[in-house]
């Protein structure tokens, strides 16, 4: 049956695409024909829930390999795809074109840095992880460097910066499904929990590899639609990749004539000065070297059958991330040109041209409802019974003396932008509804394979390694699938109870973390044979520390001290990364080298060919 399903991977997800293309046509003649838009929001949200859980339950295993590591008989190309929605999440898919929309040419560092991660990992990291051959990067750290101290720092890190990642998507969820559910958000936070967990739990990588599949056309296609067709409405031309120069005129001529959205700079700003300069390179960096170094990223090239696979797959990825990543900065650009186009200039000269405003933008009320959108400083609060109304909007117009919706006035949360974009466009709402499923799907899919790489480690690299190492193939699997349980649920608690910070910020502090914690022991783990225990061990506790230092130093829920230098937090790797070099160098220099034993093994872990060194042993 494995065998058949692998000969006819083609076969099954060209029908799937063809069903899932079928259903959004359906529904947009539904909606034609008077489908209320509640109906259709429930419809995208709940039923690519319930084919992702469908996969889940079919992919179910209890064998081991295949929990961890698909059985490793993932093709490149699918792999790639894999790959490609488990790398763009919430952050990818809702937040990266917000950025952009705020803070124009700045937030292509999210762009580049997060694409060009990617050539670090093929040339540096990823064909050498899997000939090693082994189920987590722990693994990895715990035989390179002897011992269980190093698997378990590997572990701490590990551990910190998936679960800061996590906070991102599933903040995500809860977006969407709060604006698509019409619930609270301290409510679709859980609800969006449910969708992680049920694609997840029963198969492990076996069924999350498949899901993420389905998931990938999901999300491109959804992605593509709305921008495409602003593209052909704006400039008769629907290829928004290569027309959104047009509209970026459009916006600087209205930048030009009219005042600033509130807290947007203009979209062709260049940097103000030398340490907003260095500020954009300082994320690039950070961006690339936590790319090559998350865990759950490079657990998806263990999959593989070879590493040659492992390789192409690499490339497959770069190839699916970069039809959105270049498609993002042409979504920024018409989302903004709507905004400026169809809502500023409304009348709020009295109530009724404010209640007209709302009929016209009633995506203002659904917004607005959640705490999303904020008028002449008015924020409602639907959990808090505040409601977007138009007496109280009127009523704070006109205690700031403001009879029409200026740009100083108006205000949309980033993280919001593009799932926003289709209603303000005036697009059909199953448009709307389709770019949610999108989103939810970046989100579902990144947050399943950092719940496993915690779950993974934790279960296989701590439970089983360090403690139980004759436990049960059964009691293995049950541990695990209880921790990523329990961690899901610590996410969704902290996102639900506490303002973290918006989608990105959190993200970006994920990536410093791996990067100065993880990066410089598996770079020099497998490029200097001289790297001893002790020197990774030091590099990694003395670059994780003086990030996460960092981070907790600036942050708001840490001591709130001004930024050294002033570089943001977000890049907060900057300091730990060259501080983790230079303690594995000098730590090692200063320690026994490694026996020659290990030293032939890195050798051979170099070679292009060969066997996979420890696939008998893990």
């Amino acid at each position: 049956m494995k065998t058949s399903f692998l000969d006819n991977l083609g076969k099954v997800y060209g029908i799937y695409t063809g069903g899932f293309l079928g259903f959004v046509i359906i529904l947009a003649i539904l909606e034609q024909m008077g489908l209320p838009d509640k109906m259709i929001g429930y419809a995208f949200v709940f039923m690519t829930i319930a084919v992702y859980a469908t996969i889940g339950f079919i992919s179910r295993t209890a064998q081991v390999s295949e929990y961890y590591v698909a059985g490793r008989v993932v093709p490149g190309f699918y792999n790639g795809m894999a790959t490609g929605a488990d790398w763009m999440s919430a952050a990818s898919f809702i937040a990266m074109a917000g950025g952009i929309y705020a803070a124009g040419y700045n937030y292509l560092a999210f762009v580049v840095g997060w694409t060009g991660g990617y050539v670090l990992v093929a040339v540096l990291i990823a064909p050498y992880l899997r000939k090693f051959g082994a189920y987590t990067v722990p693994d990895f750290l715990g035989a390179r460097y002897g011992g269980n101290f190093a698997r378990f720092i590997g572990i701490v890190i590990l551990f910190s910066c998936s679960f800061t990642y996590i906070l991102g998507q599933i903040k995500g969820t809860g977006e969407i499904a709060s604006r698509f559910l019409d619930i609270p958000f301290e409510v679709a936070v859980f609800v969006g929990l449910a969708g992680i967990l049920v694609c997840s739990m029963l198969g492990g990588m076996r069924a999350v590899t498949w899901t993420q599949v389905a998931q990938y056309i999901v999300l491109i296609t959804a992605y593509f639609v709305p921008v495409v067709i602003l593209s052909a409405q704006k400039t008769g031309i629907p290829i928004p990749q290569l027309m959104y120069g047009q509209v970026l005129q459009d916006i600087a001529n209205l930048e030009q004539t009219k005042p600033a959205l509130a807290g947007v700079k203009p979209f062709m700003a260049t940097p103000k000065d030398a340490t907003e300069a260095f500020n954009f390179f300082a994320l690039v960096f950070c961006l690339m070297i936590g790319t090559a170094s998350l865990p759950h990223v490079l657990m998806r090239f263990f999959t593989t059958p070879s590493v040659k696979e492992a390789r192409k797959s690499v490339g497959w990825a770069l190839l699916f991330i970069f039809m959105l990543y270049f498609t993002a900065p042409a979504y920024a650009a018409f989302a903004k040109l709507e905004v400026y186009q169809n809502v500023l200039g409304s009348s709020l000269a009295t109530v009724e041209a404010v209640q007209a405003m709302l009929d016209t933008n009633s995506w203002i009320v659904s917004f607005g409802n959640l705490g999303r959108i904020s008028i002449c400083g008015f924020t409602g609060n639907k959990s808090a019974d505040v409601l977007m109304t138009a007496q109280a909007i009127f009523a704070a117009c006109q205690a700031g003396g403001i009879t029409e919706l200026v740009h100083t006035a108006f205000t949309i949360q980033t993280d919001v932008i593009v799932i926003a974009t289709p209603e303000i466009a005036g697009l059909p709402y199953v448009v709307a509804g389709l770019v949610a499923a999108g989103g939810l799907a970046a989100a579902l899919s990144t947050a399943d394979g950092l719940l496993l790489a915690i779950a993974n480690a934790l279960s296989h690299d701590v439970y089983y390694r360090m403690i139980d190492p004759e436990a049960s193939t059964h009691r293995r699997l049950v541990v695990s699938r209880i921790l990523l349980v329990v961690v899901a649920v610590m996410g969704a608690t902290m996102i639900a109870f506490f303002e973290l910070g918006n989608i990105l910020a959190l993200v970006s502090y994920a990536f410093s973390l791996a990067a100065g914690g993880l990066f410089p022991a598996l770079v020099m783990g497998v490029w200097w044979t001289r790297t001893s225990k002790q020197g990774a061990i030091a590099g990694m506790i003395a670059g994780f520390g003086v990030t996460l230092f960092y981070i907790l130093w600036t942050h708001k829920l840490g001591f709130a001290q001004p930024e050294l230098w002033g570089v943001k937090n977000i890049s907060a790797g900057i300091f730990g990364i060259p501080v983790a070099f230079i303690a594995t160098y000098v730590v090692s220099m200063m320690t026994p080298a490694p026996s020659a034993e290990m030293q032939a093994f890195v050798r051979e872990l170099r070679i292009p060919s060969g066997k996979n060194m420890m696939e008998e042993k893990v």
